[in-house]
C-alpha cells in the first residue's frame, strides 16, 4: 500500500469519526428530525450536491451517472427512538409516552433532554426510586414506564409551561458520545447516525468515481416510528435498487453468542434474513443479484464480509421493496452492541470497511447489471 493510500483512509476515517460523533450529539426524535436534516443538508451541498426534502421530511440527494445503469437508492434513517411529554404533573414532574423500541428495564437513572428549542432544550433525568424506600420485591421488578417520571428541577407545572416544557414535546437520552478505545465509540444514537456518517462519506468517495450509476442518497424519517419514512422517497424516486445501512446485532458478548456470528470489529455485515413477527410480520430477504454483488466485491477487495440471520429486528427496506413493481434490496450495515440503549456500541473499523465495500460495490453497478432472479436462483 502506498504512503498516499494510507493518507487517504485516514483521513477517510477521521472524517467519519467527526460525522459520527457530531451526529451523535444532535438530538433528532422520529418525527423531530429537523436539526439532523440541517446538518446533513450541509454536508451534501458541501460536496456539490443538490439536496431537497419531500413533505415528511426525508433528505435526498442524487448523483447523476450511466443513464442505462439500474439507478440505486442508497438510504438509512436519521431519526432516533425516545420519547414525547404526555403529562405535566402539578409539581413539576414529567411523563412521558414511549416512541420506538425503549427498553423499559434500563431506564431509571438515565439523563434525559426535553427538546424544546436549540438554545432552550432542558436536561433532566428519569426517576428512580431511593434505594433505602425500596422494598425486597420492588428491587426485581421493571418498572412500567408509563410509572416513571421526569425530574427536571422544575417545582410546579406552571414553572415547567414556562420553560416552554408542553404536552408532544421531543425527549431523547442526553446526547454525547464516548471513547472506549481508538476505534470504538459508545454513546447515543449510534443507530442510525453511524449509517448516516457513512453515507455521506460514500457520496464524497462516488462523486470522484468516473463510473457509477445513478445514486439517490436517502435520509429518511420516521424508522422508529413506524419504519415506513423511507417509503415516500421511494415511491418519488422509483429507485431499480435499494441498499439500507443499519446496524447488524453484533453477537459477541456473552449475553448473545446463541443468536449468530456477527463480531464487533469484524467487518461490515450483510443481512440475509430478517423477521420480525410481533405484529409487524415484515421482513426481508434481499435480492440474490445484490447477495451475489458485494460478495464478490468483499472478495476483490480483501475484505471480510460478515452474514447474518435474525428475528425480532426488522428495517424500512421492508417497506421500500414493495414500491412499484419492486425494488432489488438488500441491509447492509455494521455490527453494534446494545441497541436501543442509552449507550450503544460501534467500531470505526466498520464503518470504514463498510464505506469501502458500498463504493466499490455500487461502482461496478453498470449497464449489463442484471436484476433478473433467475440469473442466479
Amino acid at each position: 500500500m502506498s504512503k498516499r493510500a494510507v493518507k487517504i483512509e485516514a483521513a477517510s476515517r477521521e472524517r467519519l469519526k467527526k460525522l459520527l460523533v457530531d451526529l451523535m450529539l444532535i438530538p433528532g426524535l422520529s418525527g423531530h428530525e429537523g436539526r439532523v436534516r440541517r446538518y446533513l443538508k450541509r454536508a451534501l451541498e458541501e460536496l456539490g450536491l443538490e439536496t431537497r426534502s419531500d413533505r415528511l421530511g426525508n433528505l435526498i440527494a442524487t448523483l447523476p451517472g450511466a443513464a442505462n445503469a439500474p439507478s440505486v437508492m442508497l438510504f438509512t434513517h436519521m431519526d432516533q427512538l425516545g420519547f414525547v411529554v404526555r403529562k405535566i404533573e402539578a409539581d413539576g414532574f414529567i411523563r412521558v409516552e414511549r416512541l420506538g423500541g425503549v427498553p423499559e428495564r434500563a431506564l431509571p437513572s438515565q439523563e434525559v433532554l426535553i427538546c424544546v428549542a436549540e438554545g432552550r432544550d432542558r436536561t433532566g433525568l428519569i426517576a428512580n426510586k431511593s434505594h433505602h424506600a425500596t422494598t425486597p420485591d420492588e428491587k426485581y421488578k421493571v418498572v412500567p414506564y408509563m410509572d416513571l417520571y421526569i425530574d427536571a428541577g422544575f417545582s410546579s407545572r406552571e414553572e415547567a409551561l414556562a420553560a416552554g416544557v408542553d404536552i408532544g414535546l421531543p425527549v431523547v437520552y442526553r446526547p454525547h458520545a464516548i471513547a472506549l478505545s481508538e476505534s470504538r465509540i459508545a454513546g447515543t444514537s449510534v443507530d442510525d447516525r453511524a449509517g448516516c456518517a457513512v453515507i455521506v462519506e460514500a457520496a464524497r468517495l462516488l462523486v470522484k468515481s468516473k463510473q457509477r450509476p445513478t445514486v439517490h442518497f436517502v435520509f429518511a424519517v420516521q424508522e422508529e416510528f413506524n419504519l415506513r419514512g423511507a417509503l415516500t422517497a421511494a415511491q418519488i424516486l422509483s429507485p431499480d435498487i435499494a441498499i439500507q445501512l443499519d446496524l447488524l446485532l453484533a453477537t459477541d458478548t456473552p449475553d448473545m453468542g446463541y443468536r449468530g456470528d456477527v463480531r464487533l470489529g469484524g467487518g461490515p455485515a450483510m443481512s440475509l434474513y430478517s423477521f420480525h413477527g410481533r405484529g409487524t410480520l415484515n421482513g426481508t430477504i434481499p435480492h440474490p443479484a445484490l447477495v451475489s454483488l458485494f460478495d464478490g466485491t468483499a472478495k476483490r477487495l480483501g475484505a471480510n464480509l460478515q452474514r447474518s440471520a435474525h428475528t425480532g429486528a426488522l428495517t424500512d427496506s421492508s417497506y421500500v421493496q414493495l414500491v412499484g413493481q419492486g425494488v432489488a434490496s438488500i441491509d447492509l450495515g455494521f455490527p453494534m452492541r446494545y441497541s436501543h440503549s442509552s449507550l450503544e456500541v460501534c467500531d470505526l473499523d466498520d464503518l470504514e470497511e463498510l464505506t469501502r465495500l458500498l463504493v466499490e460495490g455500487i461502482a461496478s453497478i453498470g449497464p449489463g447489471f442484471s436484476l433478473d432472479r433467475d440469473d442466479y436462483e
